[in-house]
């Protein structure tokens, strides 16, 4: 058995960027010890690539009719082949070091049902890593000199015990708002939301959006309206690492500590408690700060 099955549906090969990334994020899972890859979807240089960095390949995923995968079948799938006790599905361009495996460690030893997550590390990556050395140390350095820390709002991956998300929505994978829901359902069950971004060295390989109708980010994307549809609604949308309970530090959970920004969160979750009984529109009016800048300025732009 191994410890932790991590699941991925890359984008198709045919982009050789794309290809780069995905294979430099792919090959470093496979370093890890007591895990094992799953890869899935049937996207073209998928198959080969599997074959080539010697991980599990399952081609037959369902897909919506744009015959993007559906996150319901990627769990359905990936908890049926797995032998590990945690899952953790993660996108194929992401870099994780061995921190990684000894924070999914620490947080089993810790908590019974979890959802682990963390900020990542924007770099600019174009060519092959070469994994032979201490080539993690070098990386490491590499991202603290020309990387940059993404905000809070996006999460790359969620590593969880079988026991939790047993069931989840139809959501199309690459569109925005089921990886909110995630966080949502963890805090809507009582899971600890553990965020480990004082551990962690999460990295995230830039690219642009050219595989998307348009070139445009998911956000802007038909599909993703069908997401928040599944989710549930805007305000199930909108939890972010933010909404952690716990930060996993020096081997240890504490309590996140308060910032303006977690404190906004907070009033924000408080006002949509309080008026819970309006249509959802008025209370997103209500409820968010950057709503309220936008009225605030308007006003005073009149005045002026």
């Amino acid at each position: 058995m191994t410890l932790i099955t991590l699941f991925s549906a890359p984008k198709p090969f045919a982009n050789p960027r794309i290809a780069t990334i995905q294979r430099n994020a792919i090959q470093s899972w496979t370093l890890l010890p007591d895990v094992e890859v799953i890869l899935l979807g049937e996207e073209r240089g998928l198959a080969e690539a599997a074959r080539e960095l010697g991980v599990k390949h399952i081609p037959h995923v369902e897909c919506n009719a744009g015959g993007a995968p559906l996150i319901s079948s990627m769990f359905a799938l990936a908890r049926e082949n797995s032998s590990g006790d945690l899952l953790c599905i993660v996108n194929a361009d992401m870099i994780l070091l061995p921190d990684f495996l000894e924070a999914a460690r620490r947080s089993r030893l810790l908590r019974d049902k979890f959802i682990l997550l963390s900020q990542r590390w924007d770099l600019d990556v174009i060519q092959p890593l070469d994994f032979s050395g201490d080539w993690v140390n070098g990386l490491r350095s590499t991202v603290h000199r020309q990387g940059k820390l993404h905000r809070p709002s996006g999460s790359d991956f969620f590593l969880f015990p079988k026991s939790c998300y047993a069931e989840v929505p139809p959501f199309i994978i690459g569109r925005a708002g089921w990886d909110n829901w995630m966080i949502y359902k963890a805090r809507k069950e009582g899971w600890a939301v553990i965020d480990a971004t004082p551990s962690l060295t999460i990295v995230h390989q830039n690219h642009d959006y050219s595989h998307l109708p348009g070139g445009k980010p998911h956000y802007d994307h038909p599909d993703t309206n069908e997401n928040i549809r599944l989710a549930g609604g805007e305000a199930n949308v909108r939890y972010t690492i933010l909404d952690s309970t716990h930060q996993l530090a020096g081997g240890k959970l504490t309590r996140p500590k308060m910032t303006s920004k977690r404190f906004m969160r907070k009033v924000e979750l408080f006002l949509r408690a309080l008026f819970f009984f309006l249509p959802e529109s008025a209370v997103e009016n209500i409820a968010r700060p950057k709503r309220w800048k936008k009225r605030i300025q308007k006003i005073l732009n009149r005045k002026s």
